[in-house]
């Protein structure tokens, strides 16, 4: 069954009339009918049952039919500090992440970081990255997207953590994953395509990073927070 995000206040019995980016996909790309049956979500946790009652070219209304409870949220909360990539490895790292589970991702600058991103085109990209990670969470189940902060400096998101663990990933792990506790909250810092200075390694640690690393091999910008999650919810979440 189709699922669609918006933002709107649901509930069951009201009929609403849905956002532009569900008009576009219902009308345009579909060609759905009225009285056909979709799902909707805000984000407030829950999943809503709806039927189609009018299907235009630029309008399209939905009556809501039942308030429908899920479990597909990660119980384990991940926050990602990802340094920012270019091209489209950014909204890759950012569509992964939410259908791994990821709970917030934060756009770092680094030292190697080679996006310039002025602060005038920091709120479209940030929009743009949340939409990605709204359009995930509607191919996967998901029913509250994750949060995407605005760009930071790395050192200012550095002090602003208080995970119970926080992991900065580098070439060596002090200590394997399954020897630590068994933590409700988790902070990764994955590096630009250059990876991390020496210097940011150690100021991460200061911080109260451990240094992680997800095997011998040497992983991508943004394939590295996709197999961390994975490692992570297999350990502590839910896979």
């Amino acid at each position: 069954m189709p699922r669609f995000y918006d933002p709107q206040s649901l509930a069951e019995g009201k009929t609403i009339e849905l956002c532009e980016n569900a008009i576009q996909h219902i009308s345009r790309v579909l060609r759905m009918r009225p009285g056909e049956a979709i799902t909707l979500f805000n984000g407030d946790g829950f999943d809503y049952l709806a039927t189609l009652s009018s299907v235009e070219k630029r309008s399209v209304s939905a009556h809501i039919d039942k308030k429908q409870t899920v479990s597909v949220e990660s119980k384990l909360n991940v926050h990602i500090g990802q340094t920012l990539s270019r091209g489209e490895r950014m909204d890759y790292a950012v569509q992964k992440s939410t259908e791994m589970g990821v709970a917030t991702i934060t756009p770092l600058f680094s030292e190697r970081c080679e996006v310039k991103l002025p602060p005038e085109r920091q709120q479209k990209r940030v929009q743009h990255w949340q939409q990605t990670a709204i359009s995930a969470c509607e191919q996967s189940g998901r029913v509250v997207p994750p949060q995407i902060h605005a760009p930071l400096e790395l050192k200012e998101w550095l002090s602003a953590q208080d995970a119970d663990l926080k992991f900065v990933l580098h070439h060596h792990s002090e200590k394997p994953l399954a020897q630590l506790e068994q933590p409700n909250s988790v902070t990764i810092l994955v590096g630009p395509e250059g990876g991390l200075t020496e210097n940011e390694v150690e100021l991460a640690q200061e911080y109260g990073f451990i240094p992680l690393a997800l095997g011998p091999r040497v992983m991508r910008t943004e394939t590295a927070p996709v197999a961390a999650l994975t490692i992570f919810n297999y350990l502590w979440g839910d896979i």
